[in-house]
């Protein structure tokens, strides 16, 4: 299913209709692939038309009346691309359940319903009776819905705004998400978990323009949309996550697997990682044993079921990994195409950080193996920095990226040695090349602070599984704190202020009722007390597990590993033990600025990059200018035929 981007009255997905009545058996009929459109009838009323999308499929499009008071609406799996409407006020009644659908279609399409339902129950009178429909001599039509206009969503707002400032229901309140309204009994730790859930559910229903995506991710966008296997990269900053997300998020649930090579950047785009989806361990083993491990009950229905096949952070896949799950994918699914004809969608960048490999061989990067080549249709890279705003130190990095280090990156490194950038009592966060280092510099620092330590534990969905959590969420079953703790954020709480993930803040206190939640300071000059969050990730199976922790980790000191994707406020580097092509450029690249950057003991040795990357890099630009030029041209052939 190929969703439309251009239209928000319309979905493709499959609709499940419920007939429930006061007795008997519900009726129901399920269409598996299936358009839900929003539009108006003969007497301009509002309406839903389900429509079979497959050609030549048997029945009618079903039409359903959106009258006033008889709609509620239920969002609170939007963003898992389910939700579902009831139709009708008495016993008997309808249901429009919808599922496999794009998350970000299946919100945009559930705000154009609310905001239309709201503008036309403002602008008529009463509904037209069913003796009025029967007795009318009008032919029976409908029109789809006009997008929203600027005026609708302008009202839309100030019914919003009015609702939250009052606190009193508006005209159209009918159609809020009905989960948010239950009440139900609970202790506290239940209620700030159905609190968090209702925040989260106001969140997907807000009025907000349509993502900003430049236009090299909006090419990128499409092309994938358009069914073609896409490697995207890109130098630190250039938004290869947040376009990860996007993408994610306009794919269909169902036979969408999001992966990525570490388990923290499966954890940022709600995924597993790329070994768990495959199940074929390392391997090492020899081609008929890792298909014999695939063919294991619940590994081979997610290679049957997988349409698309997301990888983040492939700089870090082994290129004979990525070559035995070529083949495997073949063989389990039975399938000659490449990949067993699954549509491949991979991110990262191989100027970063490579493979992990034995100290005696080099390693071998996925675009260096045949089946890259068969299976990648285009390479695409974004070129517009985003974390930083300098363009002094963006060309600074992107010398250190290509393993360029001249005298004047020389003497501007060297010179950040002497940046103070402490400030409020927020120190700077040391990165680190070695895990241990972290550990111990972490524990010391928070032991030398006065006072018992303030313990944290998580609640996870299966304690069972801790092991995969902690493997795969920024944080730790259990935090330890103190008043002092030099913290950071590990989860976006609220981007316009500044609560981002990898601010830095400082513990001031704790709240002395309820859990005693920390209060922190952070360096965008807010003080936040932080509450629990909650991340859910991929297990076993298929399953989905969850943790609720404080998004906090202790910051004294961060792996350059941990550090990926994340924008740090005050960065003191030490370079010193360097040891991977990359990991300077990695390191260096995590500072939002050169002034909040303090950099060690700098030795112009440990700035370089892999010369077979390099080469890689430089036929992928040219393939690129060359697509460029094409389509630039294919552009001014159809504006000279338009004109003739």
């Amino acid at each position: 299913m190929q969703p439309d981007l251009e239209w928000d009255g319309r979905v493709r997905c499959t609709v499940a209709i419920e007939h429930l009545g006061a007795a008997g058996a519900p009726r129901r009929v399920l269409l598996r692939d299936a358009w839900a459109t929003l539009g108006r009838d003969e007497f301009r009323e509002l309406v839903l038309q389900v429509s079979s999308a497959s050609s030549g499929a048997p029945g009618p499009p079903r039409i359903f009346q959106l009258r006033r008071d008889e709609v509620r609406l239920f969002t609170r799996f939007v963003k898992e691309g389910k939700s579902s409407i009831r139709l009708g006020a008495g016993p008997t009644h309808v249901q429009v359940l919808l599922s496999n659908c794009p998350p970000d279609r299946l919100r945009r399409f559930v705000q154009t319903l609310r905001i239309k339902s709201e503008a036309a129950h403002e602008g008529l009178g009463q509904p037209v009776s069913e003796r009025a429909r029967l007795l009318s001599s009008l032919p029976r039509t409908f029109d789809t819905v006009s997008p929203v206009q600027a005026r609708e969503l302008q009202q839309a707002r100030a019914r919003q705004a009015l609702a939250e400032v009052a606190g009193t229901p508006v005209k159209g309140q009918a159609l809020c998400d009905a989960s948010s309204r239950k009440r139900v009994r609970m202790d506290s730790g239940e209620e700030q978990s159905q609190v968090t859930e209702r925040q989260q559910v106001k969140k997907s229903w807000s009025m907000c323009p349509r993502a900003n995506l430049s236009q090299e991710q909006s090419m990128v966008l499409r092309a994938i949309l358009s069914g073609k296997n896409v490697f995207f990269t890109g130098s630190a900053g250039t938004g290869k996550s947040y376009l990860l997300k996007k993408i994610v998020a306009s794919l269909p649930p169902n036979g969408t697997f999001a992966t990525a090579s570490t388990g923290v950047a499966a954890c940022q785009i709600g995924g597993t990682t790329l070994h768990a989806f495959a199940g074929i361990g390392s391997g090492k083993a020899p081609l008929h044993q890792c298909t014999e491990l695939a063919q294991r009950p619940g590994v081979r229905q997610q290679w049957l079921s997988c349409r698309h096949l997301i990888i983040d952070e492939i700089s870090m896949v082994e290129g004979e990994f990525f070559d035995k799950l070529e083949a495997v994918a073949r063989a389990v699914r039975k399938c000659e195409d490449p990949f067993g004809g699954i549509q491949l969608i991979i991110c990262g960048d191989f100027l970063q950080l490579p493979p992990v490999s034995k100290a005696t061989s080099q390693p071998k990067f996925c675009f260096q193996t045949k089946s890259w080549r068969k299976c990648i249709h285009l390479n695409m890279e974004l070129t517009e920095v985003r974390r930083q705003t300098d363009k002094a130190f963006i060309s600074l990095l992107n010398a250190v990226r290509l393993g360029r280090c001249t005298e004047e990156v020389t003497r501007q490194l060297t010179l950040t040695a002497t940046h103070k950038v402490e400030r409020d009592g927020i120190l700077a966060t040391r990165l680190c090349t070695h895990k241990d280092d972290v550990e111990l510099t972490n524990a010391r620092r928070l032991q030398e602070l006065p006072g018992e330590p303030r313990s944290f534990k998580a609640v996870d969905s299966d304690p069972v599984l801790m092991n995969i959590l902690d493997a795969q969420c920024p944080v730790s079953s259990m935090i330890e704190l103190k008043q002092g703790a030099q913290v950071m954020l590990t989860k976006n709480l609220d981007v316009s202020r500044g609560l981002v993930n990898g601010a830095r803040g400082v513990v001031i206190g704790f709240e002395t009722e309820g859990k005693g939640l920390p209060k922190v300071r952070f360096l965008c000059g807010i003080t936040n007390v932080v509450g629990l969050e909650r991340w859910v990730i991929k297990g076993p199976g298929g399953t989905y597990l969850s943790r609720q922790q404080l998004p906090l980790k202790l910051a004294w000191a961060i792996s350059i590993h941990k550090s990926q994707g994340m924008s740090l406020d005050c960065v003191e580097i030490s370079l010193a033990r360097v040891f991977e092509h990359g990991q300077a450029y990695v390191a260096l690249s995590r500072a939002r600025s050169l002034m909040g950057l303090r950099v060690l003991d700098f030795d112009p040795n440990v700035v370089r990059a892999n010369p077979y990357v390099l080469q890689f890099y430089g036929q992928l630009r040219r393939e690129q200018l060359l697509t460029q030029a094409s389509l630039y041209s294919n552009i001014q052939d159809k504006e000279n035929r338009e004109i003739t």
